[in-house]
């Protein structure tokens, strides 16, 4: 199935799904596998499988907290997702066939999982912790850095001090493409134009550059590689 017509089906189904549910009980956050045979997504708190083809959806987690963000792994064998099990929101693993979940964050400010390494070896997070002295923006708990841990847990890694919110990589790891955090302003206001709204970005890895692809004065959102890495969603 081509690319866009799955994403014209996720966006399908997520809305049939939600079309009798009342507002709090959304379906949310879809994340397509690797193989484009199966979606994960948000509902109640927990996450749920469904094929892609439609049919009936299983949960993956049933837990009393709040998990939600799902991402899957390269590989399509590890998905990735934020809970707040423990108060906050931190970044947590599970098999894509259920199980139980791994917490591989446990810093006090809310942690958000982006995307996997190339190699799946790691996970790209967003979370306001620590700016660092050389950061000319003022430092707020609004305005998140970029970290990367390990899928066995252990020491955080700063990416960036600059905020870069739903980054995905290439096939090859060598870019980067995210959306840039400018000011606080709420994530679902609909129609938002003004000086704080999102553009998309892209980063090269290997000259360490950032190159800003849009200039809309509304939102830009949420980028995707598309076309064998050679056009963006």
């Amino acid at each position: 199935m081509k690319k866009n017509a799955l994403l014209t089906l996720v966006c399908s189904l997520v809305l049939s799904f939600s079309h009798s549910l009342t507002a709090q009980n959304w379906l949310r956050y879809p994340s397509i596998s690797p193989d484009g045979k199966t979606i994960v997504f948000t509902y109640k708190g927990d996450l749920w499988k469904v094929a892609a083809a439609g049919g009936a959806a299983t949960p993956l987690t049933l837990h009393e907290a709040h998990d939600f963000m799902p991402l899957w792994s390269k590989d399509g064998k590890t998905i990735a997702f934020a809970s707040d099990r423990f108060g906050n929101f931190d970044v947590y693993t599970i098999a894509a066939e259920g199980g139980e979940a791994k917490r591989l964050t446990f810093h006090s400010a809310n942690e958000f999982p982006y995307e996997f390494s190339v190699d799946n070896q790691s996970v790209v997070f967003g979370s306001s912790r620590q700016d660092v002295a050389t950061n000319r923006q003022f430092p707020t708990g609004y305005m998140p850095e970029l970290y990367s841990v390990s899928i066995k847990g252990g020491r955080v890694k700063q990416v960036f001090s600059t905020p870069a919110e739903d980054v995905k990589y290439n096939r090859d790891g060598s870019k980067m493409v995210y959306h840039d955090k400018k000011g606080q302003e709420n994530p679902w206001r609909k129609h938002h134009t003004s000086s704080v709204a999102r553009d998309i970005w892209i980063f090269d890895t290997k000259t360490q550059k950032h190159t800003k692809l849009t200039t809309f004065a509304g939102e830009d959102r949420n980028p995707i590689f598309a076309d064998n890495d050679k056009s963006l969603f």
